[in-house]
């Protein structure tokens, strides 16, 4: 994989832009992260549903966090970020593919919400958990990692989990906000250090490790709710001025998208595995039908259209 080393940003064509997963590594060091802009794709992802505008943060939050996340677990399949409280937003989901293709939505409920006298996120979510989970598929065993939604944010219960684990540092920055236009945006950072694995693994020292995953942290710290956002600043331009001290290097960038894995012929495998007993209970007026909770499209069959597969 080709890598780009920033010692200067001034003069260079970026490399990076928006709906993007921008991978990078720290010179010298065991810390690697990725960094995540999102514009049109979040804007998709909120357009499915209407939902409130804090319910919408929620989201483009989720979905930004899932994309950062997909960098600091070596899979291939999806991974899937989910919420479950007992607050007004009962569920959260937010899963992204290895080859960036993003989705979500939210369950809540209505009287709840505009009950509320507040929208932060405890007031919307309540006491529950937050799992991430990477499905590989029907063949590999699935990963599921649990904490409790302890934070002021998703990505503070990100931090949390992995703050009580042995094997992975890891420090995130998320932001979400509306352009001028009325658009969203979001965006995330997110660093990590792999004592076990290593990043470029040229650290041995651990006094000189500790010092630098301690800037990194810092530097990560340091990031603006703007700077994750604003369109007009690149990707490459940010890290070279969170890591240039050390030196910071990125690899090839990673397109993002709003893309559902629903489809007729998924639904309909799932209705032809079904008894014919079981099948006939699911019509309902001539039609079995389901609407996709990602992407709000619904599937139709009648009895006619099921048959005719069978044979």
């Amino acid at each position: 994989m080709a890598t780009i080393d920033l010692t200067d940003t001034s003069g260079a064509a970026p490399v990076g832009g928006d709906n993007i997963a921008l991978p990078y590594m720290v010179h010298g060091t065991d810390i690697s992260g990725r960094l995540v802009r999102l514009g049109t794709t979040v804007q998709d992802i909120v357009d499915v549903h209407r939902y409130p505008r804090p319910i919408a943060a929620l989201l483009a939050e989720a979905s930004a966090l899932a994309a950062a996340m997909a960098s600091s677990l070596k899979f291939d399949g999806k991974l899937i970020l989910q919420t479950q409280s007992d607050g007004p937003v009962t569920m959260l989901v937010a899963d992204v593919t290895t080859d960036g293709a993003l989705r979500g939505y939210v369950q809540f409920d209505e009287a709840r919400y505009a009950a509320l006298g507040m929208h932060d996120f405890r007031s919307l979510l309540g006491k529950g958990y937050i799992a991430f989970t990477v499905d590989q598929g029907q063949y590999a065993e699935r990963y599921q990692g649990i904490v409790d939604l302890d934070g002021g944010n998703l990505a503070e219960c990100i931090e949390h989990y992995f703050a009580q684990s042995d094997q992975v540092d890891m420090a995130v920055r998320t932001a979400v906000d509306v352009d001028a236009d009325g658009r969203w945006r979001a965006g995330a950072i997110l660093a990590q250090r792999l004592p076990e694995i290593g990043g470029e693994g040229e650290v041995t020292d651990s006094e000189a490790a500790a010092e630098a995953w301690n800037r990194a942290l810092a530097f990560v710290g340091s990031v603006r709710p703007g700077e994750l956002t604003d369109p007009a600043l690149e990707g490459e331009t940010l890290l070279y001025r969170l890591f240039h001290e050390d030196g910071v290097r990125v690899t090839e960038t990673q397109a993002l998208r709003q893309a559902c894995q629903c489809s007729e012929d998924r639904l309909r495998t799932v209705l032809l595995s079904l008894s014919p007993e079981e099948l006939a209970d699911c019509f309902v007026d001539g039609r079995v039908s389901s609407t996709c909770e990602f992407c709000n499209t619904t599937y139709s069959f009648t009895p006619e259209d099921l048959a005719i597969t069978r044979q």
